[in-house]
């Protein structure tokens, strides 16, 4: 149902068409603060009364004074505004300025323009001022409340990893890593962490690859009482035979072949410090027992040498396997796993943590952008909905390689989603006889999206559909 400009229009006939749409979909769940400016009334009353039919809050002003006014005394989550007022009525010169103005003051308010003399080159003006989107009127309402709902998002979103990003360099200052986490997956993760973190308890940091199990140990080490002494990172599934010995425990001059001088090992390293053991799962059986030995004592022998030296040093360790499952087929002892997990933590996949995903993507995008001295805005939606929709077998390190590979193939403000190289999550893992009707039509919709950069216009000719059709499929799908 579509909103037809007209002076004759009374508050009733909009309120029918509130009610009607509001039949449609959904109401927005989050009471978001909507500022719409017209200089016409009765369109600012149908607007509210939409709106206020989809759960949001709204303002109505008819002025671009009145919009610089209402944006000095309160925040907005999203801007609606015409683009032709008194002064000139045609060009769109004044909400241009007007454009500008409020662009110069705040760059993360959701501006979407609309005007009933609308061209592409006043469309890509706007857009090129800071505007997200461009509707024409009379407005489709599917289109019009997509595009508010879609915007709102990812401004909270970008809004939510800036506010993390500012509180994470204040982490960095007192030498912690960034953690990024506010998925309810995370919350007993993030608990944990800062209540044991300040202890000298050993710690055993499980989950897939990629989940962040490094990052967890150096928040561990930056809150405990030892954060001003060494912490030893060493891949102690990665060590040879041969060489274990000496690399955790150290040397004699002389004690082998290519022994030319004493070497400290890396438990002397870490005294009065923290060492992480990485990949411990993946360390020998025969192993084991001296690694047992140096955890139970706290003394070791360097390599060709009988003398005992005493370490203070708190253990970290990593692995992303089931080591309850290595323990029973023999792999691993299970008097050093006791050692080793005073406090277990255990990460879960990115896939678990949906929530997360927004705010790490704009992270990595802005650490990317920075390091590549690129100018990106943020993610076309169609491209943070391919986000979303991956299954990320490699967890947060496939996230950051995507976002990096992604920036260096942006061409325009913002990353498509063509720019990521994500198949979609469906049809990455299921075959065609094995997907409902709802699964097919999502699929087929992301990939005309995806291969039109989101041009709903041309994704819904490939379809067949009309654009009101594909619209209501974009609701439904929440795509």
């Amino acid at each position: 149902m579509n909103y037809q400009p007209d002076a004759g229009r009374n508050e009733e006939s909009a309120k029918i068409q509130g009610d009607s749409f509001r039949k449609m979909m959904p109401p927005h769940t989050v009471r978001s603060r909507i500022l719409v400016a017209d200089d016409q009334p009765d369109i600012r009353e149908a607007l509210r009364l939409l709106l206020k039919g989809q759960g949001f809050e709204t303002e109505t002003v008819a002025s671009p004074a009145a919009v610089l006014a209402a944006l000095e005394a309160r925040e907005f989550d999203a801007l609606l505004m015409d683009l032709n007022y008194a002064r000139d009525t045609t060009s769109g010169q004044e909400g241009l300025d007007l454009l500008s103005n409020i662009r110069a003051k705040d760059s993360t308010l959701p501006i979407i323009v609309m005007t009933a003399w609308g061209s592409l080159e006043l469309a890509v003006e706007a857009m090129r001022r800071g505007a997200k989107d461009f509707i024409q009127k009379p407005w489709e309402n599917a289109r019009l409340l997509a595009i508010l709902k879609t915007q709102i998002e990812l401004s909270q979103a970008l809004r939510k990893s800036q506010r993390l990003e500012a509180e994470n360099r204040l982490l960095r200052a007192d030498g912690r890593p960034v953690m990024i986490a506010e998925s309810a997956a995370m919350r007993p993760v993030m608990d944990l962490i800062a209540r044991v973190g300040p202890s000298d308890a050993n710690v055993l940091i499980t989950g897939d690859h990629g989940t962040g199990k490094e990052v967890v140990a150096r928040t561990l080490y930056a809150l405990s009482s030892r954060s001003g002494r060494p912490l030893v990172t060493v891949n102690a599934g990665g060590l040879p035979e041969g060489v274990f010995e000496s690399e955790l425990f150290g040397h004699v001059k002389g004690a082998f072949t290519d022994a030319k001088s004493d070497r400290v090992g890396r438990f002397e390293l870490a005294d009065g410090g923290t060492l992480f053991l990485d990949e411990i799962a993946n360390v020998p059986m025969n192993l084991q027992a001296k690694l047992l030995r140096a955890l139970e004592t706290g003394e070791l022998e360097r390599v060709g040498s009988s003398t005992t030296r005493r370490v203070d040093v708190r253990i970290i360790s990593a692995t992303n396997a089931d080591v309850q499952t290595e323990v029973s087929a023999g792999r691993f002892r299970e008097d050093l796993l006791f050692r080793l997990n005073t406090i277990e933590i255990h990460l879960p996949p990115l896939h678990e943590r949906k929530e997360d995903i927004s705010i790490l993507a704009h992270h990595f995008l802005r650490q990317s952008a920075q390091r590549y001295r690129k100018q990106l805005e943020g993610f076309e939606p169609v491209a943070l909905q391919v986000l979303l929709d991956h299954p990320w077998p490699g967890n947060i390190r496939e996230l950051d390689h995507s976002i990096e590979r992604a920036v260096l193939l942006a061409e325009g403000p913002q990353v498509r989603a063509g720019d990521l190289g994500l198949r979609p999550a469906r049809e990455a893992s299921l075959r065609l006889d094995e997907m409902s009707i709802e699964d097919v039509e999502r699929v087929l919709i992301q990939k005309a999206l995806a291969r039109f950069g989101g041009n709903v216009s041309h994704a819904s000719k490939a379809l067949g559909l009309s654009r009101s059709a594909l619209y209501r499929r974009l609701q439904k799908y929440s795509l």
